[in-house]
Order: structure tokens, then C-alpha cells, then sequence
């Protein structure tokens, strides 16, 4: 890929993080305030400053494993019954296809962006690009509130089917060290412990980060395809009639805690029926979290623009398979509006006379967050070591480690700090921001597709995303309505999360990027004789 970097060079020689950079060909649009936009060729010649340049190590297998290892969690042990028995009967396997289609449409505006610009931080690296520098902080705050707390979340979810498994063989830990329940304060020694070894293993190396990754997905996916393999051989073909269960209005809460869509257009949701497929996709959507993520790990792949499209695509592909095949065996073996909402996967074996299969996927599903928590703490550090080196954040976060190559501090720091989250989370409706927030990058990264066609159309793009602007504006539109779909509070904490971060951005940010830096130097230039 043709960069057209400046005379100058770059490497050791060229310029440090103290220095400025000279501006490429196509770089910098000159005189715009918070929407000034960081050019393709200016982002990948700062990913070769020797103390910004992260290892590149990755393949397409890892990548896809890395996507495999972050979407597939207890989403697939508990969702799938879940929504079975509220909202669309049998019928789920095709809300778990809607929602497939909804991340497809995303996936390839990612796909044209990673291979375009193979650099970290996803769809806050994309805005820079296309949209501008305040658009782009704007999704990077975003990220880091989404990351954070889907981390902290599912490391909770991990420590509680420990908790179960060690329960079963005789183990007990304190209540004081069992995390909060039921109005009982508590701190979560298990969720903290794994928080900080995972930043561990994520400072020591991205290649040893994607073999832990790879030996636990492997463990993972051999745990669901033995399910639905020995699952199948008890389904019933009466438990899929009907396959789409009559419509009757749905019980959602009203006021706040009803869905947005319903508040402004005065719309009721209703539970099964054509509109419940539809209503429950947006929950579903919830399974699906993370297989953006892959974007992040760009810069550190050998071959980007080959292996990220595909890293992107493939995960995304293998993950929908998977659910459909899972949501279509349980609601096969036990009647829809018989399922349990804790554990129906697990009970239904039960159900049938295998409790060993109950046993084994809570083993599964335990081993499976591992990956989750791993790739959502990976996808938080590389968003914030690419704001840092923007300097959008302090810089001191920007360095990488000399031996491991790795953003060593941006890591331990948010480790750190997603460990004592997690320590004092109990699971609730923060679950439902790190929902609103991965939508938003969607429709952030769809719209920046259109804006860098238009703009730079004579950039070299190794995967296309087609059809401009038709897909582009499909996702945009699929995104808005299920994050219409989520409650109106939820939409509050999320305008409260980014009004907090425009403060951030006007008060550090916007003085210290680095493109800010580069303008008052080139002004003080042409301001001197």
C-alpha cells in the first residue's frame, strides 16, 4: 500500500514524538478548528515513530480467532433461551439473523476502513480520517466507556459460573469476597484476580495474547458444537409449532425504563409475531458485541489490508452460524414457553436426563469469558494508546514497550482500573451502555465510509465495501433503530458519558493534539519574517 510519505523519511532519523512531522501529500485540510482531519498517510507514518510503533505479529487465523473469542459468551448459553421464551417463540434463530445482517452491514464499512487504514483504534482512528478530530474523540470516548464496562461486566458474569463450579465440588468462598448481591455489598476477588492477569498476559506480547486467546476458543467452540451435536439427537420437531407464536402486547416498563422508539412515536412493542422477531433482534444484538474489535488489532497485523477484511467477516460469519445452531437445537428439545431465563441451555439437557452436558457447558461458558474479557481489555488499551498518541490524552501512554512491544502503560493503567470496576460491579443496566455505544461506532464508521470516498477517492483500498452509499446507509439505518429499541434511561447515561467528554476534549484535548501543535508551529512559521 502506497503511503506517499513526505521527503523526509521517517525512522529514527526523521522525527520524534517532540517533533513535528512533515505534512504528506493529501495530509492535514488546514484551518478547521475541532473538524481538522488527520490524513490516511499522516496516521500510518506515526504508527513508525520507533517509540509508537507497536509489533506487527498478527495473521488472518488470529484475527478470526480473536473475533470467534469475543462474541461467543454467555450469550449463547443464556440468551438464546431467554428471548426464546419472552419474545419470539422458536422464531429466535431469525432474530439471531437479523442481528447478523445488522453487524454484516457495519462489518464491511469496517472491513474498507481497517484494510485502508491499518492502524489502532478502529473507529475512532477511521473519524479522524473522514470525519474530523472532535467526531473522532467523541467515538473514542465512546470506546473506552464501552470496553471498560463490557470488561468489567463479563469478568463479573466469569467469576459468578466459577463461583457455581467451585460450589459443586465443595468449595466456598467468603460472602465478603463474592461480589454484590441482592443488596449485600460485597468485593469480587475473582472478577479483580482475572482482570489483572489477563493485563498481564496482554503487556507480555500480542502473540502470546493471541495463543492464550486461540487454546481457549478452541476449548470454547469444541464445548458448543458437542452441545448442539448431542442436542439434536433429542429435539422434537412439535416444540417448533408454531415456529412464530401469535403476537400479544409486551410488558416493558414504562416510563424511562420503555424502549426510546416507543416514547417518541408513541409505538408499543409487542412480544412474538412478526414485530417480536424484529423487537428481540435488538436484544439479541447483545450476543454479537465485540467483532469490531478485530479492527483494533490493524497495526499490529503483518498484512492488514489482506487479513483484517477477513479476520472481520470470517469471525462474524463462524459467530451467526453458531448461534442459529444453538438457538434452533434448544428450542427443539424443550417447548419455548417451558425454558428456563438463568441457564436454559444447561437445564434442557436436564430436562432430558443429561445433567453431565449441564455441567460441561458451564465449564464451557467459564472458559469462554476468559477470551471475552481478554479482547475487550485488548480493544480498550489500543483505542487509548491511539488518542494518546494524538495526543488527545497525555502522551506518556503512547510509548510502547522496548522488549514486548506492547502499550505497556496504557495497559496496566486501564487493567487497573477495569480490575476495580469489576471488583465492586454487580451486573445491571451498565450492560445496556456498552450496547448503545457499539452502535454508535457503527453508524460513526458507516457515514465515515461515504465522507472518505467522497474525499479521497484516490486512496489505494484493498477491500471495498459494496455498493456506496446504499450499504453505508443501511447499516446507518439499522443501527439507529435498535438502538431506538433500547430504554430511554439508557440513552440518558450515554448523553451524560459524552457530555462529560466534550468537557475532557475542550479542556486537555483540544490544546494538545498533535495536529494542533503542527497548525500553531506552520502559523508561527509563516508569522515570521
Amino acid at each position: 500500500m502506497s503511503t506517499e510519505h513526505g521527503p523526509q523519511g521517517h525512522g529514527p532519523g526523521g522525527h520524534g514524538s517532540g517533533g513535528a512531522p512533515p505534512e504528506p501529500r493529501g495530509g492535514t485540510r488546514r484551518d478547521r478548528g475541532v473538524l481538522r482531519t488527520k490524513s490516511v498517510e499522516q496516521s500510518i507514518q506515526d504508527t513508525e515513530e520507533p517509540e509508537h510503533a507497536l509489533k506487527k505479529s498478527l495473521s488472518a487465523l488470529d484475527l478470526t480467532v480473536f473475533g470467534v473469542g469475543v462474541v461467543i459468551g454467555t450469550g449463547i448459553f443464556v440468551l438464546t433461551g431467554k428471548i426464546a421464551k419472552e419474545q419470539a417463540g422458536p422464531a429466535v434463530a431469525l432474530s439471531f439473523v437479523i442481528a447478523g445482517v445488522v453487524c454484516a452491514l457495519a462489518a464491511l464499512c469496517y472491513a474498507e476502513f481497517a484494510s485502508t487504514v491499518p492502524v489502532a483504534g478502529s473507529a475512532y482512528t477511521f473519524s479522524y480520517a473522514s470525519l474530523g478530530e472532535l467526531p473522532a474523540w467523541i467515538i473514542g470516548w465512546d470506546l473506552i466507556l464501552e470496553l471498560a464496562l463490557g470488561c468489567a461486566v463479563v469478568a463479573v458474569g466469569w467469576s459468578g459460573y466459577v463461583r457455581s463450579l467451585l460450589d459443586t465440588g465443595g468449595l466456598h468462598l467468603p460472602p465478603e469476597l463474592s461480589g454484590s448481591h441482592g443488596g449485600r455489598f460485597g468485593f469480587d476477588l475473582l472478577a479483580c484476580v482475572l482482570v489483572l492477569v489477563i493485563t498481564a498476559i496482554l503487556v507480555l506480547g500480542m502473540k502470546l495474547s493471541s495463543r492464550v486467546t486461540a487454546v481457549v476458543v478452541g476449548v470454547k467452540v469444541t464445548v458448543v458444537l458437542l452441545v448442539v451435536v448431542a442436542g439434536s439427537f433429542f429435539v422434537s420437531g412439535a416444540n417448533y409449532r408454531p415456529f412464530v407464536p401469535p403476537s400479544q402486547p409486551s410488558a416493558a416498563g414504562g416510563g424511562l425504563a420503555a424502549p426510546l422508539s416507543q416514547l417518541m412515536f408513541g409505538f408499543a412493542p409487542s412480544n412474538f409475531g412478526v414485530m417480536g422477531i424484529f423487537a428481540a433482534a435488538a436484544v439479541v444484538f447483545f450476543a454479537f458485541i465485540g467483532f469490531d474489535i478485530v479492527a483494533t488489532a490493524a497495526e499490529e497485523t503483518r498484512v492488514p489490508q489482506r487479513d483484517v477484511p477477513r479476520g472481520i467477516l470470517g469471525s462474524l460469519a463462524i459467530c451467526t452460524l453458531l448461534y442459529v445452531a444453538v438457538s434452533i437445537v434448544v428450542t427443539g428439545m424443550e417447548k419455548y414457553d417451558r425454558l428456563s431465563v438463568d441457564a436454559p441451555l444447561a437445564d434442557a439437557f436436564k430436562h432430558v436426563g443429561h445433567p453431565f452436558y449441564a455441567g460441561l457447558i458451564s465449564f464451557g461458558a467459564a472458559v469462554g469469558l476468559t477470551s471475552v474479557c481478554m479482547i475487550l481489555l485488548l480493544g480498550q488499551s489500543r483505542v487509548f494508546f491511539a488518542m494518546s498518541r494524538d495526543g488527545l490524552l497525555p502522551q506518556v501512554f503512547s510509548r510502547v514497550h522496548p522488549k514486548f512491544g506492547t502499550p505497556h502503560r496504557s495497559t496496566i493503567v486501564l487493567g487497573t482500573v477495569v480490575a476495580v470496576v469489576a471488583g465492586f460491579t454487580s451486573i445491571d443496566v451498565l450492560a445496556e451502555l456498552v450496547n448503545i455505544g457499539t452502535l454508535f461506532a457503527f453508524v460513526v464508521v458507516a457515514l465515515g465510509v461515504v465522507l472518505l470516498r467522497r474525499s479521497r477517492p484516490d486512496l489505494p483500498r484493498a477491500f471495498r465495501t459494496p455498493f456506496v452509499p446504499f450499504v453505508p446507509l443501511l447499516s446507518v439505518l439499522a443501527s439507529l433503530w435498535l438502538m431506538l429499541n433500547l430504554p430511554a434511561e439508557t440513552w440518558i447515561r450515554f448523553a451524560i458519558w459524552m457530555a462529560l467528554g466534550f468537557v475532557v476534549y475542550f479542556v486537555y484535548g483540544r490544546s494538545h493534539s498533535r495536529l494542533a501543535l503542527r497548525e500553531r508551529r506552520r502559523t508561527g512559521a509563516e508569522a515570521r519574517p
